[in-house]
């Protein structure tokens, strides 16, 4: 059984900085992409960022400049750097783990989501 476990999440004034950090835990061989999605009541989940186990890294537009992704392959931990953040920043950020193998030989892949943490960004 694979399980995301998220930290970081908060409260912070316009203008700082939070860092998000996600380990996936259990019997793991290999993960594809790692990453963060977030949602804010009344809509769809957004990508906010993601990377891949080569270190290729995707950001939302919103996000480009501001928050920095950064991944451990050997750990399996993937950490957000959020600065200069913003009111329209705050959401619930999930870890999400995709294409992970759990078993040798690998036969299929899976996608598992953290429990979720709440980022507020007041004005």
């Amino acid at each position: 059984q694979v399980q995301l476990m998220e930290s970081g999440g908060g409260l912070v004034q316009a203008g700082e900085s939070l860092t998000l950090s996600c380990t996936a835990s259990g019997t793991i061989f290999s993960i594809k992409t790692m990453g963060w999605y977030r949602r804010v009541p009344g809509k769809e989940n957004e990508l906010v960022a993601k990377m891949t186990s080569s270190g290729s890294a995707n950001y939302a537009e919103s996000v480009t400049g501001r928050f920095l992704i950064s991944r451990d392959n050997t750990k399996n931990t993937v950490s957000l750097q959020m600065n200069g953040l913003k009111p329209e920043d705050s959401a619930v950020y999930y870890c999400h783990a995709g294409g992970v193998v759990i078993t040798s030989p690998p036969q299929y892949e899976y996608d598992y989501w953290g429990q979720g943490t709440q980022v507020t960004v007041s004005s």
